[in-house]
């Protein structure tokens, strides 16, 4: 499957853990679940411009949930937590 740059990351993630590993210049995205860790890093590269030393990723499954009589599962998401160079930062992202 031909993933562009802009299909491989769909969301950054910003929770109160990632805000703080954002001022170490590591950063969290949601990510396409066929997305490689070179795809991933050619991506983040390439849209803001900055040098990422290592890609760690995780594929995190869907959950079943229930409303009442209704049932289902939620979508199944891979996670990227992408570690920038020294002294690299992504402007803009901290406000998302």
């Amino acid at each position: 499957m031909n993933l562009t740059l802009h299909d491989i990351i769909i969301k950054p993630l910003v929770t109160e853990k990632t805000s703080a590993d954002m001022e170490k210049g590591t950063y969290t995205f949601e990510v396409h679940p066929l997305a490689t860790k070179a795809q991933i890093k050619e991506a983040v590269e390439t849209i803001f411009k900055v040098s990422v030393d290592e890609v760690r990723t995780s594929n995190l499954p869907g959950k079943p949930r229930r409303m009442g009589y209704f049932q289902g599962r939620t979508s199944r998401r891979k996670k990227a937590v992408v570690k920038l160079g020294p002294g690299q930062r992504i402007k803009g992202f901290e406000g998302v």
